[in-house]
């Protein structure tokens, strides 16, 4: 469970992880010291999974990015396990979720341009066993984009 503190602290990591020590305390109302050792046990409990960078994919040259919707034609067990084994692998998907309703899966992906999107499909996910449809939804504009999480303090 939370705490006030805990989540204070959550909230002004995930706006600025490189801020100082110092000027998380400050923020947080804490010591340097109390506060090291709440980001050390939030960290020991997977609370904090990992610390990131967040690049803008437009600027980095991942122009083109898709909402792609996977129906697997059975649920076998064994469909399903590899299909997620082979998602693990591409890095073009940044998320994947399994997921109820008009597909089986919701998959993100992040590729240049239409030409590697098309590849990916061809090589990848049209010769997965037991894809039955795929729908791409290409992302048109992004009008809000968050990874924080609205911890309220």
């Amino acid at each position: 469970m939370l705490d006030r503190n805990d989540r204070a602290i959550l909230k002004e990591l995930q706006l600025d992880s490189r801020q100082t020590m110092q000027q998380l305390a400050a923020k947080t109302g804490m010591s340097s010291s109390a506060c090291w050792r709440r980001i050390r046990s939030l960290e020991e409990s997977g609370v904090i999974d990992r610390y990131a960078v967040t690049v803008n994919p437009r600027k980095a040259g991942f122009a083109l990015s898709s909402m792609t919707l996977v129906s697997l034609a059975r649920h076998e067990e064994s469909n399903v396990e590899n299909f997620v084994k082979e998602v693990m692998r591409h890095p073009e998907v940044l998320e994947c979720f399994a997921t109820s309703g008009e597909a089986d899966f919701h998959l993100r992906v992040v590729v240049e341009d239409m030409d590697a999107y098309n590849k990916f499909l061809d090589d990848f996910i049209f010769r997965l066993p037991g894809v039955s449809q795929v729908r791409s939804n290409i992302v048109l504009k992004e009008i809000k984009f968050d990874t924080a999480l609205p911890f309220k303090t």
